[in-house]
């Protein structure tokens, strides 16, 4: 093991992804390890500041606070074996299916609720269940267009759903530009593996964009819609227009007439068919929603029940987002399938079951409390580091709204080495890996966005908690080779500042035009 890595200790009882219990080295790490001892230790701590400083330049930036700080990506990859990815690839396929049965089901007979796998009051109660959408079919019946399923390794190793992002799913533009990155910071180590490409996703998500397209129509013109450039994630819109080669648009930019959506252009109205929206609900159609919205287009939902224009993701979806959903998810998967869950989820308690509250209750000091509702890791309450001040809070706010809480133990997730002030220490990590439906297939890329948390210690892992980010490879079969065969990419320039993986739920209350626009997309 090079010097870098001599002090390296894995810290248990959490799972350690390069270093098994024994002290060996794992056999997706070894030839990665191999290669960097050949590099000296200053060497590979200065390709680390070379990572830093090359996103700082290009604007790959993120907002803690008010002010913009480079976008962490760390210089240790993540590395899966083949046979490791083939159970997150059918896992998250798998529960994207029931999740797609379930919102179909929800928006129309309900017969879910008639069967008893899920109580219609919790959907009902949700904050994101629209009744406007009831009865209102997408035109090739897909509405999780887009989805980023969060997964922990237990203790064990084990794969385990955390939590379900079919709204507005973000940062999957930091797994293209992380792969950019690592190719020019380490290319000794990447032209010795096999690594599954993730270039692709552009492509696969155009084609099931274009799929959605409204009845009758063989060419469609599709559109990103963006809340603007105040938006955390803009960089990600641009970035993502830019490689399907449509066109990126505001709220201002689109009239809807007569139940059709068309954009402004230099050449005139065009028309749109498909809007692949980068904002929640709330804010897109201020005729059906917030009436104080300045994001999107009055007429919208109108368009869409009339069959003349697909939003992608669709409207409602955020009720399969709902922790206390999340809970019931096993259930559906059995139900619409007829099949076991391949990736299970975290042993969770209903905080509306008197007798699991009562538990819980008890148990506060050593137990995770999330609110169903949050997103970016806010209001997360981990029990085993609060004050008791924090912990009476909570109490009180359970008991106020069991319905908006759900507790869960404290999940040790995995580690991965990660350079902290130049040496390499364990830091606990996650994976969201991106699936694209287009009706026909689900498309899984290989890889999705590894979040490590750089606190020593902490386990939440969003951007806007102060978290990073690492380059997620999949190896193929033959993950080793032996000589480099094919030339490595050149960099390019690859962003516009303001960019944030974490937090991107809506900014209430703020300023009409500007402040809207800093975030309107669900978590990251």
């Amino acid at each position: 093991m090079s010097a870098l890595f001599s002090d390296y200790q894995a810290s248990g009882p959490a799972f350690d992804e390069m270093i098994a219990g024994d002290g060996s080295v794992r056999t997706a790490y070894s030839s990665a390890l191999r290669q960097l001892g050949k590099l000296e230790a200053d060497e590979v701590r200065s390709r680390a500041d070379y990572l830093k400083s090359t996103y700082l330049d290009q604007g790959v930036t993120f907002d803690i606070g008010g002010e913009e700080r480079p976008f962490p990506l760390d210089i240790v990859p993540r590395i899966l074996l083949a046979d490791e990815w083939a159970v997150v690839e059918a896992g998250v396929a798998q529960r994207v299916k029931a999740l797609e049965a379930f919102l179909a089901d929800v928006y129309s007979d309900g017969k879910v609720f008639d069967d008893g796998v899920i109580p219609r009051r919790v959907v009902a109660s949700s904050p994101h269940f629209h009744r406007v959408m009831h009865g209102i079919v997408p035109p090739n019946g897909v509405r999780v267009h887009v989805s980023g399923i969060d997964l922990i390794r237990d203790n064990e190793g084990t794969f385990r759903v955390l939590e379900d992002n079919v709204r507005v799913p973000s940062g999957v533009s930091y797994v293209m530009t992380n792969r950019r990155a690592m190719f020019s910071a380490l290319p000794e180590v990447t032209s010795r593996h096999r690594i599954r490409p993730v270039e692709q996703y552009p492509l696969q998500l155009l084609a099931a964009l274009r799929a959605a397209a409204p009845n009758g129509i063989s060419d469609p013109n599709v559109v990103v819609l963006t809340p603007g450039v105040y938006n955390s994630a803009y960089f990600e819109h641009a970035l993502l227009a830019r490689m399907m080669g449509v066109e990126l648009v505001e709220g201002r930019d689109l009239v809807c007439q007569a139940g059709r959506v068309r954009v402004r252009t230099t050449q005139g109205l065009r028309p749109v068919h498909v809007i692949y929206r980068r904002l929640d609900d709330e804010f897109l159609d201020p005729a059906t929603f917030r009436a104080d919205s300045m994001l999107g287009c009055a007429g919208l939902i109108n368009a869409v029940r009339a069959g003349n224009v697909t939003l992608a993701n669709f409207v409602g979806n955020g009720v399969a987002d709902d922790k206390l959903v999340y809970t019931y998810v096993p259930d559906l998967i059995r139900y619409y399938l007829n099949e076991e869950p391949v990736i299970p989820g975290v042993d969770t308690w209903r905080m509306e079951d008197p007798d699991s509250r009562e538990e819980v209750l008890d148990r506060l000091d050593e137990l995770v409390l999330k609110p169903v509702d949050g997103s970016g890791g806010k209001g997360i309450v981990i029990g085993p580091v609060a004050s008791q001040r924090k912990l009476d809070k909570l109490r009180s706010a359970v008991l106020a709204n069991p319905r908006g809480w759900i507790a869960q133990p404290v999940v040790q997730l995995s580690t991965v080495p990660t350079m902290i002030d130049g040496s390499m220490r364990p830091r606990h990590v996650d994976l969201r890996p991106f699936a694209v439906n287009n009706g026909s297939s689900i498309y899984v890329l290989p890889g999705g966005l590894t979040r490590v948390a750089l606190p020593e210690g902490e386990l939440i892992v969003n951007s806007s908690q102060g978290g990073g980010s690492k380059d997620t490879w999949v190896l193929a079969r033959d993950g080793v080779r032996a000589q480099r065969k094919r030339s490595r990419p050149k960099s390019a320039p690859i962003g516009v500042p303001r960019v944030d993986i974490g937090e991107e739920g809506v900014q209430q209350q703020q300023e009409q035009q500007q402040q809207q626009g800093r975030g309107t997309e669900a978590s990251c």
